[in-house]
């Protein structure tokens, strides 16, 4: 906190800092007994009517009543990273993308409209479904990637986002981070003073990818190929794979897929990684649930980096969900930490909503 000279604490924040990072004290109102004051750090997305509203690292957004702020000062628009490589929001934004393409997208400014819609495999539909339903494959690549300014008002672009994805039968989503450098705790906080609903929160993490490959001995009994084919597909847990799912997972600057044989219906163990430039991306690392505790998934990873190494990169990321506590400490072990989080909005329903 901002302490004066002569001891005192002080508020040094003004309305003119709404959109930078800050960190305040505040009183508490209706705290546990001995606890006056709490702290926040976060973006500062708003200041009206005396009524503070700081959007935090997960994206949560906390309100502060302006009399009650005790201190309060603007820090690093992102905290030192102690540990992994250096990277700015919106690199691995790009990068991350480009590992999970759509099948189709269309512009709006610097905003990417990403979709992958195709027709729900027959095995694969709820029972009574229709023939012919057709669905988007995650929202990573059924989602709006807004990296700048849309060249319209922001309710004229929210408008076109809902029209775009009405006409492919989806939701309309918008991507968005919070937590780094460039990130984009100004806009979860105008969608959701516009209606707009956060349905999923998970986290990018990095770490060097050295560390990786040199986990265990050379992983012998794991395969690589160029291509998903049956086993691996076998494993993933995504079941009924349309030709629109098969495409997203192939897609990529340069594509790798790793199978440890040895399951009864399935392998055993499988991983994807993308390799693009410096970094290598790790995703569907999966285990049968009676080989987990074996260092498969690390086997994995480790022929999955080693692979990557070879083609030049040095850098890795991932993507993790928040309460996925196993994972997160696998990750963990290896050398990864969290870089940012990513939110996917979900438009309001009802026709008079932007």
């Amino acid at each position: 906190m901002e302490i004066s000279a002569a001891g005192r604490l002080e508020v040094r924040i003004t309305t003119a800092d709404v959109g930078k990072r800050v960190s305040v004290r505040s009183l508490i109102e209706h705290g546990p007994p001995g606890e006056k004051f709490t702290d926040t750090v976060g973006v500062l997305t708003s200041w009206d009517d005396g009524v503070l509203r700081i959007t935090k690292k997960s994206g949560e957004g906390v309100r502060v009543a302006e009399s009650a702020l005790v201190a309060g000062k603007v820090v690093p628009s992102a905290p030192a990273r102690r540990r992994g490589p250096a990277a700015a929001y919106e690199e691995l934004a790009r990068v991350s993308a480009r590992a999970w393409q759509p099948v189709e997208s269309e512009r709006l400014g610097d905003w990417e409209l990403r979709g992958a819609v195709g027709e729900v495999p027959s095995g694969a539909r709820p029972p009574g479904a229709v023939a012919g339903r057709r669905e988007g494959f995650t929202r990573r690549a059924n989602s709006v990637l807004p990296l700048g300014d849309p060249g319209v008002p922001l309710d004229e672009a929210l408008t076109a986002v809902r029209g775009w994805y009405a006409a492919r039968g989806l939701p309309a989503y918008i991507q968005t981070a919070t937590g780094a450098e460039g990130a984009q705790e100004l806009l979860c906080a105008e969608l959701e003073r516009r209606g707009w609903v956060r349905e999923v929160t998970a986290e990018l993490w990095v770490g060097p990818l050295a560390p990786v490959a040199d986990l265990g001995a050379e992983p012998s009994d794991v395969l690589l190929s160029r291509e998903a084919d049956e086993a691996w597909l076998a494993r993933y847990r995504r079941k009924g794979m349309s030709e629109v799912a098969l495409r997203v997972l192939t897609g990529g600057p340069s594509v790798w897929f790793a199978t440890v044989p040895g399951g009864p219906d399935a392998p055993a163990a499988i991983g994807r990684c993308v390799v693009d430039g410096r970094w290598a991306g790790f995703a569907a690392v999966e285990v049968d649930p009676a080989r987990r505790r074996q260092g498969l998934a690390t086997a994995v990873m480790a022929a999955l980096a080693r692979r990557a190494l070879d083609e030049g990169a040095s850098a890795a990321w991932l993507q993790v969900e928040e309460d996925n506590a196993g994972a997160r400490a696998l990750y963990e072990r290896m050398g990864f930490a969290a870089h940012h989080a990513y939110h996917h909005y979900r438009a309001p329903e009802g026709e008079g909503a932007p």
